[in-house]
């Protein structure tokens, strides 16, 4: 990564980069020590108290690590000296790069430890300190990414950072340990510039962070829809699918957004383009296609190899995107794919209780990817001739493979992704491909699995609650919304405070944490109103409404609208930022804006409306320049700009004719409606709808209402 100094920095930010980029001081064999070097497992430091896993894998590390809180704060300022911050997540492949190769070093640690206070952050127990950060180095660098190493000031204001930096020097590179060592002669003599400029930068983001709306912004109306429309599609990727080119990222929130307005203008290429990408991605190594799920994504255009790293949060957003895909085009494929999703995370990533663990690791055994790759040999061993062909034909298997893990000293050879290279097999190759199949996650089941990261998190939990409780209703299993009910149920046990009305973030190993933010309330709060709409369980409505208003007391900008990520008695950050970008994780903002919209059209609630709507407005500008940064805000303006439709079910919704009519709601692709009941009603027009012998449905607009129908039928034409 070549820094890149902005003159506003500073002085001091500038002058440091130059001399780390340039130094010509020779290197010596402890600098470029890596891992094999190091004393494994001899020292204990003090992440051993800690409960995430990403800080665990730290525990043993000769740094002396400490954990982000007063303890190191108080020693940086009694001992004047920089915080070396590293932040990272436990699922994270060059994280574990670099802590084979630095942070197990013997000589790196000592220096570490004579030099600095070295801080462990795990970013998804921690976005908000992640944000502050990342915001910092993007502006230091143009970049940004994981692991994020940035230097501190004792008063927590950054002055220089990076992402992975290697163990040798390489060009226009330092090696970490040179790094080091120009920094601390840095902060020894010329402490005042580098103080200076972490002023200036800190400066800086505070203006970044003020989020003020830009003067002179287009009002928002449906011709920021069509722009935005128009500017994605013209960085679809024909060949292969996906929107912009390697590496390739999932992001949801784009192909729905491209999907919704396809939809509604009849699109047909629109629609294409999203059917294409989504036939695409399931196709690739980037899906798994023994155990299902997607990894986070692909190092090329094909989708063929991924970081083989599995996170909830994408697997949560994919479910929606496939069953948007199986409603609009009918294809049942996608169905299937939701389905598999949700097989995986049923199997591999809920616990007893029913949480939701947050990720699976790429590497297993030190390598990636070995968990989940194929040599020819392994598969001509463990399978009969027949299937053998089958499959070979099927995956694309080769003698040479298609994958190779360069980040390691010694990568394993001959290794294959499997991705579906010949779909069309005869009927006798169906079935031999079946049980080649089975075999082959039997198999791969009794290998060494990545390592799972189990926290349990409310926003990413609040993800997966959504999509799980909306495939129960679309596809119609009793058994998905059960899944969502226990998990909803844990997470209100575990992580929930009835009496305040507060929401905390992580819980793992029997110990929630004190830590709340927006995405936390705003994700939950999108999961709990798919499960009601899902049930039209009327205790699902009063914890929306309950979380809604937590939410806002705490995170909303009264003066300016918006949402801030984290809550103002909040005191360990520098400063307190609103989210404005939809990247492989929605922002709180984004989330909080189309929650508070449905939330609002089933309750009657017009100031909430009216706070959502100027928490878009905030985002004007950039929505009309830049609407790729929030693909996810647009649905939620698309959604501000008409009345929805309210479907209305009267009558008991346990009866089976209920459900019949709730299920026939839910069938038919309307992104633009909210699924409401009578029974339990909150003081709204909904209350006064009467069933008539027995239960039906009225579709209403404002509170303009189609005459009711006791006919599923008429439901989804009436929809349509």
């Amino acid at each position: 990564m070549r820094t890149n100094c902005l003159a506003s920095l500073g002085l001091g930010v500038c002058l440091l980069a130059a001399a780390a980029c340039g130094s010509k001081k020779p290197v010596t064999k402890s600098e470029t020590a890596v891992s094999t070097n190091a004393i494994k497992h001899t020292h204990t430091n003090r992440l051993a108290r800690e409960k995430s896993p990403y800080l665990l894998q730290h525990q043993h590390n000769p740094v002396d690590w400490f954990a982000w809180g007063d303890e190191a704060f108080a020693k940086a300022r009694k001992e004047n000296k920089p915080i070396f911050l590293s932040i990272g997540y436990s699922t994270c492949h060059w994280c574990h790069v670099m802590e084979r190769e630095s942070f197990e070093d013997e000589a790196v640690a000592k220096f570490l430890n004579a030099h600095y206070v070295s801080i462990k952050v795990d970013r998804e127990e921690r976005p908000d300190v992640d944000k502050i950060y990342m915001s910092a180095v993007q502006a230091m660098t143009r970049s940004g990414g994981w692991p994020l190493n940035v230097f501190l000031t004792p008063d927590l204001k950054p002055f220089y950072g990076g992402t992975y930096f290697p163990p040798k020097p390489q060009p226009s590179r330092p090696s970490f340990q040179q790094l080091l060592e120009r920094i601390a002669e840095f902060w020894k003599t010329r402490e005042k510039e580098v103080a200076a400029s972490a002023e200036e930068l800190h400066k800086q983001l505070a203006e970044m962070a003020s989020f003020q709306p830009a003067e002179g912004a287009a009002p928002l109306n449906p011709g920021v829809l069509t722009n935005a429309l128009a500017q994605f599609k013209s960085n679809y990727e024909p060949r292969h699918g996906g929107f912009g080119n390697a590496p390739k990222f999932p992001r949801p929130a784009l192909p729905s957004f491209v999907l919704r307005q396809g939809s509604r203008h009849k699109d047909a290429e629109a629609i294409r383009m999203v059917a294409h990408t989504c036939e695409r991605m399931a196709a690739g190594g980037m899906y798994d296609q023994l155990g299902g799920g997607f990894s986070r994504y692909s190092v090329d255009a094909q989708w063929l190899v991924p970081h083989f790293e599995k996170m909830l949060y994408d697997n949560a957003q994919l479910i929606h995107l496939y069953l948007d895909a199986h409603l609009v085009t009918g294809e049942a494929k996608f169905a299937d794919t939701a389905r598999d999703i949700i097989r995986y995370v049923l199997r591999d990533m809920t616990n007893k209780d029913g949480g939701f663990y947050s990720a699976e690791d790429a590497d297993s055994e030190g390598h990636e990817g070995k968990f989940y790759c194929w040599t020819k040999k392994n598969l001509s061993v463990l399978l009969t001739p027949e299937e053998f062909n089958v499959a070979s034909k099927y995956f694309g298997i080769t003698e040479e493979g298609n994958f190779t893990d360069h980040s390691h000293p010694s990568p394993l050879p001959n290794q294959n992704v499997l991705s579906i290279v010949n779909p069309q097999l005869g009927t006798d190759d169906d079935k031999l491909l079946l049980t080649a199949k089975k075999k082959m996650f039997e198999a791969r089941a009794k290998r060494i699995r990545p390592h799972l990261d189990d926290k349990v998190l409310a926003s990413w939990n609040g993800l997966m609650l959504g999509a799980i409780a909306r495939a129960g209703a679309v596809l119609n299993d009793e058994s998905y919304l059960a899944a969502a009910e226990r998990n909803l149920a844990f997470v209100q046990s575990k992580l929930w405070d009835s009496t305040t009305k507060t929401l905390y973030h992580r819980w793992r190993d029997g110990e929630r944490d004190s830590v709340q933010l927006l995405d936390a309330y705003a994700f939950l709060l999108d999961g709990a109103l798919h499960l009601y709409e899902a049930t039209l369980e009327p205790r699902h409505l009063d914890f929306a409404i309950a979380i809604a208003g937590t939410m806002t007391t705490k995170f909303y900008d009264a003066k300016d609208g918006g949402f801030y990520q984290s809550a103002a008695d909040t005191k360990d950050l520098i400063l307190r930022v609103k989210e404005d970008y939809d990247g492989a994780e929605p922002s709180g903002n984004s989330v909080a804006a189309l929650a508070l919209l449905k939330l609002a059209a089933i309750t009657d609630d017009k100031p909430m409306r009216e706070r959502v709507e100027k928490t878009i407005r905030q985002s004007a500008a950039k929505l009309q320049r830049v609407p790729e940064a929030l693909p996810y805000l647009l649905a939620a303006l698309d959604y501000s700009l008409e009345e929805p439709r309210r479907v209305v079910i009267a009558g008991d919704p346990k009866s089976p004719e209920a459900k019949r009519l709730l299920r026939a709601a839910h069938a038919v692709y309307q992104p633009n409606k909210v699924v409401l009941g009578t029974v339990g009603a909150v003081e709204s027009f909904a209350k006064t709808l009467p069933a008539k012998d027995g239960p039906v449905v009225y579709i209403c607009t404002g509170t303009a209402c189609q005459p009711p129908t006791n006919e599923p039928s008429k439901v989804r034409e009436l929809l349509k």
